[in-house]
């Protein structure tokens, strides 16, 4: 029996985040801001409560997987949870910016 539930994870342009929640909570965020060509990853927080739970994990791939699907800008990510998590998975580096040149 599973106990642990995944996280849901949106997209909520009009606050420039994405949002997970967990049994209906709010777990998390991912904020951004957006220039012409680039997305810039700022702040990513999740509730002492859900830490452990896969959060974190669950915004970045989310997100990282949202800009690559919409292709229209590049990821500079300044928030260390962020640039940490694309260090760990080698699969997103091209989506940062400058990684092309």
């Amino acid at each position: 029996m599973n106990e642990q539930t995944s996280p849901v994870v949106t997209h909520v342009p009009d606050s420039s985040r994405y949002e997970a929640h967990l049994d209906g909570r709010l777990a998390g965020f991912a904020e951004y801001q957006l220039a012409t060509d680039l997305i810039v990853f700022t702040h990513t927080e999740v509730d002492s409560e859900f830490e452990g739970r896969g959060v974190g994990g669950a915004l970045a791939r989310f997100a990282l997987d949202d800009v690559r699907a919409t292709g229209e800008r590049a990821v500079m990510p300044l928030c260390p949870f962020i640039k940490a998590w694309i260090e760990r998975h080698p699969d997103y580096a091209d989506l940062v910016y400058g990684a092309g040149s």
